[in-house]
């Protein structure tokens, strides 16, 4: 038994002495980053020194770190004294970068960078001792450290002045770009004198530029004849276009035939860039037999140039298609569709991929992506006409490509294709239906991006010479909602969010009733459970638009009493905060009017409200409540907010809010007195403008209600006058039957058989089309901000009365011609 206590006892002393150890090393790190005594004194700096002297003193004896600081701050000290800086500080600067790492050369670049980008310093001798250092510093022996000072000379030569490049730079660039140089050396002369050469004018690049250009063309290494080669287009833009067609393309063209592959993909890069300075004659004897050898060598052999070839291919066929005979154009229209589904096998109309090595699969999504993005650019090669014989299957295709990557870039690029298709976009319903299913959320956000034009593109009917009209997709609805609860099931809120941001423009697309039925039940359900603030005052955002623009005033009543009962009147205090803040969106889409009807005295009301953040928020916001009352129309509610000010003066208890009613009640007091009066006057225009919409949306339903009881009361005369007619009919019947026909009787009958059950007289036309539902919704229908409001009536506002006026007139004048007309026929 001792023996076992004694075990315990050990066992318990020896995790006493693991945690004592644990917390050893933890204390560890901390002992490490203490600094003695010694090293304290040395990172001690004089007080007494000014910034110059303090400067030279930690170049001089300071730790790397204190070095790296005083070159970081080189540009201020500059700027302050800039003589007593270049005389002592820069020198002992250049001293240092001998010795100095990484970071103290990355530091200096950038310094030296806004020195010479600094108008203040451009002195020809300061600007010769930091272009020294540059220069000196190009070759340094870590690749990193060279190129940040390549980058450093390069961002220069844009703001320096011309005889500063000719006698800094262009001299020893002669010398650089020699073959006896380095690699690196030479590459670096081939990105200055494409930098160079924009500076000057076309006889001094031609004179002086163009040998060494020529020269490195044909250097030794492939590394420097590509890069060369790709600086090719700045020299062609700085000597001209005769001198290109004469000395540059000849020089691309043999680069185009380069045993190295990096080399001709330069060139061809080049050659689609430079497409626009050749003429026709050119570009038919010679670009296009180049181009169209490179084409089918890559495709052949070289899988490696397919991606800069697939992502060049857009503008290579417009810069070409002016001058292609019919077999060209459509050579170029077939490769481009090899391209598209390169890495695939076409069996049945399915796309399946086949099994390839892992990294030649991302090389072949990645020129299928790039086929994608070069989409619209091929609907214009090929005209819209021809869309549907020529290039519908491959966007479909691309629309169910396998890699996510390649029907993102088909999706964002869906609305450019449906605004070049024009009238035929119908035939792409079914492809934008698709990709609202696709099962990543990836396609479904680069499709958000454009949804509302995609959405007015796709269902417009803009043929003839008549109004435009809404088409219906087919199932599209279905699939608008199946994506916000795809997105809505996802971690991705933002994806959401900005879902629920597009899906405003819906009162635009899609009838009143298919909203009412199919979202906005959902808006309220996001509003009132989802987890994430964003999204909720989204949704929010986007239930007042749906209530803004529905026009049943039925619909209206049960989703105002549905927002009373489960935001205002919520049992959580959580979904009366949404409460106010659906008020904060309320008093930007409604009239001053339509929201102190409505939404007003539900928000007053929460003043008694038990959870103090409630109160806090409502505080917040009584300066804008305010604003929202028009006097002396709406005294009582002005009074009914004075007494919550006054409540929430004498009875509250929470210091928070207390403080806060303090700050409104001066802001209140402020409020009528501090505003400017054109501001006060543009914001009445605004809400007149708004409470105009309103009514007028209200006479459209009322329209619309009295010519839908004006069909019903005609279909009931047809009924009658149809079974009349049968029962005429069945009486000559049996009269016929019973006595001999005579030619009288022949003739009687004429009449009755031009009144037929299946004819009807013509249905007389109403002041309003069917198509005027379209008339109320503009085409900046969105997302509005808080200074403005979309406005769906395009009508001027000081005919709105004349022309309401006459609109009611002119339907109770057809509704009597109708029913005159119904009982004429009876």
């Amino acid at each position: 038994m001792f023996g076992n206590k004694m075990t315990l006892n050990q066992s318990n002393l020896i995790g006493h002495i693991d945690d004592l150890q644990d917390l050893t090393i933890i204390e560890r790190p901390i002992r490490r980053s203490l600094k003695s005594a010694e090293e304290i004194e040395k990172l001690t700096v004089d007080e007494d020194l000014n910034d110059i002297e303090r400067a030279v003193y930690l170049l001089s004896s300071g730790q790397e770190v204190q070095r790296a600081s005083v070159v970081m701050n080189l540009p201020n000290l500059v700027r302050q004294n800039p003589a007593e800086t270049f005389r002592r500080v820069v020198p002992k600067v250049r001293e240092v970068l001998h010795v100095g790492g990484m970071e103290l050369q990355l530091a200096a670049a950038s310094s030296f960078l806004t020195i010479l980008q600094d108008d203040i310093v451009l002195i020809q001798t300061h600007t010769h001792s930091i272009l020294q250092i540059v220069l000196l510093y190009l070759e340094h022996r870590d690749a990193v450290v060279s190129n940040a000072w390549l980058e450093t000379l390069l961002s220069a030569i844009d703001v320096l002045p011309k005889e500063t490049i000719r006698q800094e730079i262009l001299g020893p660039l002669v010398s650089k770009a020699q073959l006896s140089q380095t690699l690196p050396a030479r590459l670096a002369s081939c990105r200055i004198l494409g930098k160079v050469a924009l500076k000057f004018e076309s006889p001094l690049v031609k004179k002086e530029l163009l040998p060494m250009v020529l020269s490195l063309c044909q250097d030794m290494e492939f590394e420097v004849r590509s890069c060369m080669c790709r600086q090719l287009e700045s020299i062609a833009r700085g000597i001209g276009v005769e001198p290109t067609k004469t000395l540059v393309l000849p020089e691309l063209m043999e680069l185009a035939q380069d045993e190295g592959s990096m080399v001709r993909l330069a060139a061809f890069d080049t050659i689609v860039s430079l497409l626009e300075m050749f003429d026709s004659e050119d570009r038919t004897r010679i670009i296009f037999p180049l181009v169209k050898a490179f084409c089918e060598k890559c495709f052949q052999a070289e899988e490696a140039a397919l991606a800069s070839l697939s992502c060049q291919y857009g503008r290579l066929c417009h810069g070409l298609s002016g001058s292609f005979t019919e077999e060209q154009h459509l050579w170029f229209l077939e490769f481009y569709k090899k391209l598209c589904i390169v890495g695939l096998q076409q069996e049945n109309g399915n796309s399946e991929a086949p099994t390839y090595p892992l990294e030649l699969e991302s090389k072949y999504a990645l020129v299928r992506k790039n086929c994608a993005y070069n989409f619209p650019a091929m609907v214009v090669y090929v005209q819209p006409k021809h869309f549907l014989s020529e290039l519908y299957p491959t966007f479909s295709s691309l629309c169910r490509d396998p890699e996510i990557s390649v029907r993102r870039t088909t999706a964002a690029g869906f609305h450019e294709v449906a605004k070049l298709l024009g009238p035929s976009v119908h035939c792409i319903h079914k492809d934008l239906v698709i990709l609202l299913q696709d099962d990543s959320l990836e396609v479904l956000d680069a499709l958000m991006t454009h949804l509302q034009e995609t959405l007015e593109l796709a269902t417009l009917r803009g043929e003839g010479s008549g109004p435009e009209t809404k088409v219906s997709i087919p199932d599209l609805v279905p699939a608008l909602a199946a994506a916000e609860q795809k997105a809505a099931a996802s971690l991705r809120w933002r994806v959401h969010e900005k879902l629920l941001q597009r899906y405003a423009c819906l009162p635009r697309i899609v009838s009143g009733d298919q909203i009412y039925f199919r979202f906005l039940q959902r808006m309220f359900t996001i509003v009132t459970t989802n987890n994430v603030l964003p999204v909720q005052k989204e949704a929010a955002r986007t239930l007042c638009v749906f209530l803004r623009y529905n026009r049943k005033q039925e619909q209206r009543q049960e989703i105002i009493s549905k927002v009373a009962e489960q935001l205002a009147q919520g049992r959580s205090y959580w979904n009366r905060l949404r409460y106010l803040d659906l008020c904060e969106i309320a008093m930007d889409l409604f009239s001053k009017s339509y929201f102190c009807k409505y939404f007003l005295v539900l928000a007053l009301e929460l003043v008694n409200d038990p959870v103090a953040n409630v109160r806090y928020k409502l505080c917040r916001m009584l300066p804008r409540l305010k604003e929202s009352i028009r006097l002396p129309a709406d005294k009582h509610l002005l009074q009914q907010l004075e007494f919550c000010v006054r409540r929430l003066l004498c009875r509250e208890k929470d210091q928070d809010v207390v403080a806060s009613v303090r700050k409104t009640v001066l802001e209140l007091d402020k409020l009528d007195i501090t505003e400017p009066y054109h501001k006060r006057h543009e914001r009445d225009l605004l809400d007149q403008k708004k409470e105009t919409e309103e009514a007028l949306l209200l006479e459209m339903e009322q329209l619309e209600r009295h010519q839908s009881e004006g069909r019903l009361e005609s279909d009931k005369h047809l009924d009658k006058k149809r079974k009349e007619t049968k029962r005429t009919k069945l009486a000559r019947s049996r009269s016929l039957s019973s006595h001999p026909s005579t030619s009288k009787m022949t003739t009687l009958e004429k009449p009755s058989k031009g009144k037929e059950p299946g004819t009807c007289p013509a249905p007389v036309k109403g002041p309003i089309p069917p198509s005027s539902d379209d008339g109320l919704r503009s085409h900046h229908f969105g997302h509005a901000p808080s200074s403005s409001m979309p406005v769906l009536i395009r009508s001027n506002t000081s005919s709105t009365l004349d022309h309401r006026s006459s609109t009611i007139k002119e339907t109770r004048k057809l509704t009597m011609q109708r029913k005159s007309n119904s009982f004429g026929m009876q």
